[in-house]
């Protein structure tokens, strides 16, 4: 419903499967139709698996594939994170360790394909911020695995912790855990619609057509200018000061940090009482992603308490825009100030990737990239 949505709202089928392909995973195709649910006309986005691959991925063979994956850094964080946040609520919903998780229907590869198509059609979008209205769950019973469960599913309630959710219409599982994990991940704000001015909507089809059920997922895609003024939104800023931490973790401890679901993570020096040398450790949060950052700072640091506020912040829209330079392509981020006046960086890690792959020093090949995006602005305004 998902892909439904997102390829009904603009996001190019043939950029979407060219993006799949980069996973490296052979056997499923996909397939995309115009259906009927109820009044409303949407797409229908079915992957069409060969019969030898529907056995259930594990989360050890899905960081596998992730990491060997020719996917952006951005997409593979973001992939791994939908999974380990779903490895977490299978986990705690039927009392066993993460590692010790069999995902069945979620570990199933149309369940991966719909996961990180989503987010490659979000990234072809140049979505910068999510926000969700209440989920409906559900009601009655659902058929899965496990046996005969009540709707909503013990995975779909651990992943509706902090997040609003009611029950109509028909009786069955109207969100999946696959389908909650990503939105937790994607999305900023729970609520009701935010002031916008839509530039498309997107209606995808579920496989379900339950009689006087439009069974649809509908989004709206707003571009956001300078003339609306600045988006603002609600994060939650989590800091912690350390003193007895070995300088050496930082990095593992940052890198957990992000793939939980962190905004942004700083590290700051400061002088505590004594003379105390120590570090800051502050991370932007998800206001729905709150537990699973506090769960890596006490396992992985030896934090006993934390400072947790929320706080508004004022953003700048952003889209990326994609040089070629020698040694392949870099992403450019690019702000806009206002309606004349804009910001544009490279992305590091697709630098770093050049330099480390043609031996260049990454200060070379940023200042190329910044180069080359400089040219394309100056012919684009000759062009028009």
């Amino acid at each position: 419903m998902t892909l439904g949505a997102l390829v009904d709202a603009g996001a190019p089928f043939p950029a979407l499967v060219k993006g799949l392909s980069r996973l490296g995973v052979r056997g499923f195709r996909l397939r995309k139709r115009r259906v009927q649910r109820g009044a409303i006309s949407a797409t229908k986005i079915d992957v069409l698996i060969s019969s030898n691959l529907r056995h259930p991925l594990s989360l050890s063979r899905i960081r596998t594939v992730l990491s060997s994956s020719r996917l952006s850094p951005h997409l593979r964080r973001q992939s791994l994170a939908v999974f380990e946040r779903l490895a977490e609520a299978e986990g705690k919903a039927h009392r066993v360790s993460t590692d010790h998780v069999h995902f069945h229907e979620v570990g199933d590869l149309d369940s991966f394909v719909d996961i990180v198509g989503g987010l490659i059609c979000c990234e072809l979008l140049d979505v910068s911020r999510v926000t969700a209205s209440a989920v409906n769950v559900g009601t009655g019973t659902m058929h899965s695995a496990h046996g005969i469960l009540p709707a909503p599913g013990p995975a779909v309630a651990m992943l509706a912790k902090q997040v609003p959710i009611y029950s109509a219409g028909p009786s069955r599982e109207l969100t999946t855990p696959t389908g909650l994990a990503l939105l937790r991940t994607l999305t900023a704000e729970f609520g009701p619609m935010p002031l916008m001015t839509p530039v498309a909507v997107g209606y995808g089809a579920g496989d379900a057509n339950p009689k006087g059920w439009p069974n649809v997922l509908r989004v709206f895609l707003s571009r956001e200018g300078a003339r609306h003024g600045r988006a603002q939104d609600t994060v939650v800023q989590i800091e912690t000061n350390l003193d007895d931490v070995n300088p050496q973790t930082y990095e593992h401890i940052m890198g957990r940090l992000f793939l939980a679901g962190a905004l942004d993570v700083t590290l700051t020096p400061v002088i505590m009482k004594r003379g105390r040398p120590a570090i800051v450790l502050a991370c932007l949060v998800p206001p729905v992603g709150v537990d699973p950052v506090l769960n890596v700072l006490f396992k992985e640091t030896t934090a006993l308490g934390v400072r947790v506020q929320e706080i508004s912040r004022h953003v700048l829209p952003r889209r990326f825009a994609s040089v070629k330079i020698r040694g392949g392509t870099v992403r450019i981020k690019i702000a806009a100030v206002d309606s004349v006046h804009t910001k544009a960086a490279p992305e590091y890690l697709d630098c770093k990737r050049i330099a480390e792959r043609t031996g260049r020093p990454v200060r070379a090949v940023l200042e190329e990239a910044a180069l080359a995006y400089a040219k394309s602005r100056r012919a684009a305004k000759d062009r028009s």
